[in-house]
């Protein structure tokens, strides 16, 4: 008897790189190309379950489980966007330095019959005060491009965070805690 047949609607390496830590390989990478704009006055918690659960059924399949994620960084209602070009990345790090900030880690995973299973990690992150030349040089590395709220905490940003409450593997994209509950419940065979 086989156990059922995942796909993972992410492009992520870091995904593939996280859930290969619960001893999943995923059958299928299908990225999900879908519009993420949030819509006016949507909280960043519901605007993350909604991104995670409309990648999942962007990716379906009739034969195989769909994992999707998405992961916001919000500084009280605001959704910081995913930085992609240096002056917005620089605006994230400046909001965020010396601050504390959530980041919130849905992830959705729809079964062939549409049937569809959330959960959700928050996470608490505080950076210390960042000096300019702190910024430049974190600027200077490149590993904000394409991440949410301008930084990349599995890098040289882990340096400049004081501390998280919660779940690390959830700020690099894939909380794994939460992940491996819905993949057992799902009848995937996890140790």
């Amino acid at each position: 008897m086989t156990g059922p047949v995942l796909h993972l609607a992410s492009a992520s390496p870091r995904r593939r790189e996280l859930i290969a830590r619960l001893g999943v390989e995923p059958a299928r990478i299908v990225p999900a190309d879908i519009d993420e704009t949030p819509h006016k006055t949507e909280l960043p918690r519901d605007y993350a379950q909604r991104m995670a659960a409309e990648k999942a059924a962007a990716a379906a399949s009739d034969t195989a489980c769909v994992l999707a994620g998405d992961t916001v960084v919000a500084v009280g209602r605001r959704i910081l966007p995913k930085a992609e070009d240096e002056a917005t990345a620089r605006k994230c790090l400046e909001l965020l330095s010396g601050r504390r900030h959530r980041v919130l880690s849905a992830i959705a995973l729809r079964a062939p019959d549409g049937t569809m299973r959330q959960r959700l990690s928050e996470t608490v992150v505080k950076f210390k005060v960042l000096s300019d030349e702190e910024i430049r040089s974190y600027l200077a590395s490149g590993e904000w491009d394409g991440k949410a709220g301008g930084y990349a905490i599995q890098g040289a940003a882990e340096g400049l965070i004081q501390w998280i409450q919660g779940s690390h593997s959830g700020v690099v994209g894939l909380p794994l805690f939460e992940t491996r509950a819905l993949l057992k419940a799902a009848g995937f065979a996890i140790a």
